[in-house]
């Protein structure tokens, strides 16, 4: 059965002028417009596209890269509104609307939002809502400790930022347990560190392993912003320069930076490290 709003495989039925037609099965044929069929593509052929509807209603298919697809959370820019309610940048050519009365609060242009993408029911069109809440499972999580799960970065709290875990779950980082530059919006891979009794799930932006030595990691942060997002001390650095900088020995600095590489904040060079500029 073919999915609205997700990646399918089907099968090339056959060539047009203006692309391939390819095999919806109770959908009936769905077209991939030229621009988007690769080179020497033949009936028979199977292509993975993502399956949505133009902006005059009809389904089509096209291999470019939504922002978000049924039943994901995404954060995304409010680039219209009109009378039936917000439009925002899904990546493709046509955008994504958030009627009004699924808005949690009025949407403005220019602004970006937390949304939850789904197929209504009663118009079968794909349509997003900033009420998301609903969309969450609340069904009891068998995460382990420790566990790698991925991160969507939601919206900050009192006590840091609530995050959404695995387009499941609403997680929370503690904020004095976050060592790096993050926004609303981000993806980012995180460590379950404990699933409370009332439900509750705690997360932590370092592996287990690396916790005893946040407080260097956030060290080596704080001076490199402080030097413009570079520092001249690598791996290869003299013991006690290092220890004169940090205070610490140069195999627990090693083992910071190789922590702080492997979470995509740094990049280690031949004589320096340097901060990752955010995507």
């Amino acid at each position: 059965m073919i999915e609205i709003g997700k990646y399918n495989t089907l099968t090339v039925v056959k060539a047009v002028d203006f692309g391939v037609y390819l095999d919806g099965e109770e959908r009936g044929e769905i077209l991939l417009p030229k621009e988007y069929v690769p080179e020497n593509c033949f009936p028979e052929d199977e292509l993975k596209v993502f399956i949505y509807f133009d902006s005059e209603d009809r389904i089509i298919a096209t291999t470019e890269t939504p922002l978000v697809t049924v039943g994901e959370f995404a954060y995304m820019k409010v680039v219209a509104s009109s009378s039936v309610g917000a439009f925002l940048d899904w990546g493709l050519r046509k955008d994504l609307l958030v009627p009004f009365r699924e808005q949690r609060t009025k949407m403005v242009e220019g602004n970006s939002y937390l949304v939850y993408a789904y197929v209504d029911e009663e118009t079968d069109r794909i349509v997003a809502t900033s009420k998301i809440e609903k969309y969450l499972d609340k069904t009891p999580v068998t995460y382990e400790i420790g566990e790698e799960v991925d991160l969507l970065i939601a919206r900050p709290s009192d006590l840091g930022f609530s995050v959404i875990i695995n387009q499941a779950h609403w997680g929370l980082i503690y904020r004095n347990e976050i060592f790096q530059p993050i926004r609303v919006g981000q993806k980012l891979k995180g460590y379950i560190k404990e699933v409370r009794p009332d439900g509750k799930i705690d997360v932590r932006l370092q592996p287990d392993g690396y916790v005893g030595i946040d407080a260097l990691g956030r060290k080596i942060i704080e001076k490199m912003e402080d030097n413009g997002g570079i520092l001249d001390v690598s791996d290869k650095t003299a013991p006690e320069i290092i220890y004169k900088l940090f205070g610490c020995s140069k195999k627990n600095y090693k083992k910071a930076i190789g922590a702080l590489y492997r979470q995509g904040i740094i990049d280690i060079g031949e004589e320096e490290i340097r901060l990752k500029a955010e995507e």
